[in-house]
């Protein structure tokens, strides 16, 4: 397909257009909220060239991750014909009055317990985050820039950033972003909390001004009228302004400043909303903002963010110096939970309110070690994927890969690969450790030039192999993120990613594709054939002796009902037969038994899956129902744990199919054959209706 077939397909994967309540993207992902969350094809994402991965949320949400480009796709996206007038954050509520807001969609989920239960907890997370996300792009432009700079000096390129005048025009490009930052953050914050966000960038820009600044520069000239002090290396002022006395500070780089102005504006302006008629709004609604907000902002807000960045510092600063094990073991420790949540931006924060308190921050070191360690179990993947042939993985993983190591993205392999098989957190969060420990060992063992343990950084960089050049102490920095990077990879090569049963997967998909590929060909060879070739192949296996007939198995109906062929029983993955030859049975009875005698090496959780395996190897899959896993269980008594033996037509599960109906699944029981790939022949019978131990899959090995 083309690319913008690629983006189409998108949408008919998960439902349509009219399946689509509303579509949002962040820095990697689309996020969508669908009508009917069961609709996504899974499988047909996973086939997507611009598709990294797709994770299922609670309830109907469901992220597409893209990558760096998900902001493009998103506009290609919202101009398809089918999308126009959908995805614009609203959605049909319930009583149909109407449309429902996504602070009201918010809400209603809280109440069924999908959001979290503290809401202002919700919000504040959400907040921060996207009064960050929009400019991730820039910082990230920024701290690559920065590292090509600092790589040239570290080669001896250039004697410093200030050289020549090219430099200082480089320096100018970077500093741009770092020293305005403020204004971008209160533009973000302020729109994020519904106020014109032209005026919130408007006063924090008024505490950047020449007019505001001049005292800092030269507190002389204005005599005994302005005391200046120094601390956490900035200079702080103290002056009277309308016979009020006023702190005076350098706002450049702040962090907390402008999302407490921004929430104080947000009350004020939707107040004075409330009570300026609407016909004068547009004149006197920023003129009292601007006026009440901007004063707030110099006497009370801006002094009180500083204070409260100095104090954090402090306290940072302080755990950095007297237990650094503990800091620097924790952080690389913790990422990997944090981001999936969202809960990384307060850290985020920090570190910039560090380099404009500090002068420096010490919290991004320790976080590399996490980035590199996640990197690398990529990394390990890339090479099992390459090692088995699985071109889907490959795309996948190469994809994430390059996002990582060139520009420090953890999210398209979190999404893309991680949190789809469980067992790589534990290999990674080894990584994590290994990482963790060196740096702090190294970081204490080689203090810095200005006597700073561990490994600190004057910018904001995202932790990726361009930026490793912007670490002080740079070499204890590289071999940290080596050794979680090393530690994760060899890890998911030795003991791999996968169940047992996942690796049948790849292996029937690979082998499918192998197959499909070489039938082709085989095809137009059996029709280029002449009529005698079969003829004397006739002949030939009439004339051969009799042999023993190659060992089969037989797999039982696992309950009363109809047969019916993988094509016909609803399930498009299972249709594909990536997870290997089989049937479905419409049943009759209630009771769901064993289709083989072996070892129950999987029990779902919820009674909606059993993975059994004989003891000649065959590997069978029981999947009751489809879509059946969203009931959570309910409807199904399980009579068996992972790890017993049972013989053919023991009871698996009981299962209420009247209640599965009336939640609206479909009640057709899927059994395939898992490692179909590494057998001689596996013949299902359909199309009959049958009794439970009857035979309908024939296996010749």
């Amino acid at each position: 397909m083309s690319h913008q077939d690629d983006v189409k397909a998108i949408i008919t994967a998960v439902g349509g257009a009219a399946n689509v309540k509303s579509l949002t993207h962040c820095a990697t992902r689309l996020r969508f909220e669908l009508k009917d969350g069961g609709k996504v094809d899974q499988a047909s994402l996973d086939a997507n060239k611009v598709v990294l991965g797709g994770v299922p949320q609670s309830g109907d949400r469901y992220q597409v991750v893209i990558g760096g480009q998900v902001a493009s796709v998103y506009d290609e996206i919202m101009h398809l014909p089918e999308m126009a007038g959908l995805g614009a954050g609203t959605v049909p509520d319930d009583d149909g009055d109407g449309e429902m807001s996504n602070a009201e969609l918010k809400a209603a989920e809280r109440k069924k317990g999908i959001r979290g239960k503290v809401a202002w907890l919700d919000n504040f997370f959400e907040y921060l985050a996207d009064s960050f996300r929009p400019i991730l792009g820039v910082l990230l432009g920024a701290s690559i820039i920065i590292a090509l700079v600092n790589l040239a000096i570290s080669l001896g390129l250039v004697e410093n950033d200030t050289a020549t005048t090219g430099l200082v025009f480089i320096q100018a490009i970077w500093k741009g972003v770092f020293y305005f930052l403020p204004i971008m953050i209160a533009y973000n914050a302020s729109k994020k909390l519904k106020v014109d966000p032209w005026l919130g960038g408007s006063i924090m820009a008024m505490l950047m001004t020449p007019q505001f600044m001049t005292t800092l520069q030269d507190p002389k000239q204005w005599g005994d009228a302005v005391k200046c002090v120094k601390v956490m290396g900035n200079t702080q002022c103290t002056t009277t302004v309308f016979g009020l006395p006023m702190q005076m500070s350098d706002y450049s780089g702040q962090v907390f400043v402008p999302l407490l102005m921004a929430a104080v504006l947000a009350l004020v302006y939707h107040g004075l909303k409330k009570i300026i008629p609407d016909s004068v709004q547009l004149v006197f609604l920023p003129f009292f903002s601007m006026i009440i907000v901007g004063a707030l902002t110099a006497y009370i807000i801006g002094p009180l963010g500083v204070w409260a960045g100095n104090g954090v510092g402090v306290a940072l600063s302080w755990m950095n110096s007297h237990a650094p094990f503990i800091f620097a073991i924790a952080i690389p420790l913790l990422y990997p939970f944090l981001v999936p949540l969202g809960l990384h931006w307060p850290l985020n924060a920090l570190m910039l309110m560090n380099i404009q308190t500090l002068g420096y921050d010490f919290i991004q070191g320790p976080m590399g070690t996490w980035n590199f360690a996640c990197f690398g179990a990529t990394a390990g993947v890339l090479f099992l994927s390459i090692r088995d042939k699985d071109d889907q993985m490959r795309q996948t993983s190469i994809g994430a890969l390059a996002a990582g190591l060139l520009g420090g993205v953890s999210e398209p392999s979190l999404y893309g690969i991680h949190l789809r098989y469980k067992l790589i957190y534990s290999r990674m969060l080894v990584g994590c450790g290994v990482g963790g420990v060196v740096i702090a060992v190294m970081g204490w063992l080689f203090p810095s030039s200005a006597g700073v343990h561990g490994v600190t950084t004057t910018t904001f960089a995202f932790t990726s192999l361009l930026t490793i050049p912007v670490f002080n102490q740079m070499w204890v920095y590289a071999v940290s993120i080596a050794a979680a990077f090393i530690t994760s990879m060899v890890l998911i090569i030795t003991l791999d990613y996968r169940t047992p049963e996942q690796k049948a997967e790849v292996k029937a998909r690979v082998a499918a594709a192998a197959k499909a590929k070489a039938g082709k060909g085989g095809a137009a060879a059996v029709e280029a054939a002449p009529a005698a070739a079969t003829a004397t192949a006739t002949a030939t296996k009439a004339e051969a002796p009799a042999v023993d007939a190659a060992p089969t198995t037989a797999v039982l109906a696992p309950v009363d009902g109809h047969v019916v062929s993988l094509d016909d029983a609803g399930d498009p993955v299972f249709a594909s037969r990536a997870l290997g030859e089989g049937v479905g049975v419409q049943p009759a009875a209630s009771v769901v038994k064993a289709p083989v005698s072996g070892v129950l090496q999987t029990v779902a959780e919820t009674g909606h899956a059993f993975g059994l395996k004989t003891d000649d190897g065959v590997e069978v899959l029981v999947h009751v129902g489809i879509d059946t896993v969203k009931m959570n269980g309910e409807g199904f008594d399980v009579k068996v744990a992972k790890g017993d033996r049972v013989n053919a037509g023991d009871p698996l599960v009981a299962v209420d199919f009247d209640k599965v109906k009336a939640a609206g699944y479909s009640t057709t029981t899927l059994m395939t054959v898992l490692n179909t790939a590494m057998l001689k022949a596996v013949t299902p019978k359909t199309d009959v209706d049958v009794k439970a131990g009857d035979e309908v899959i024939a296996i010749e090995k």
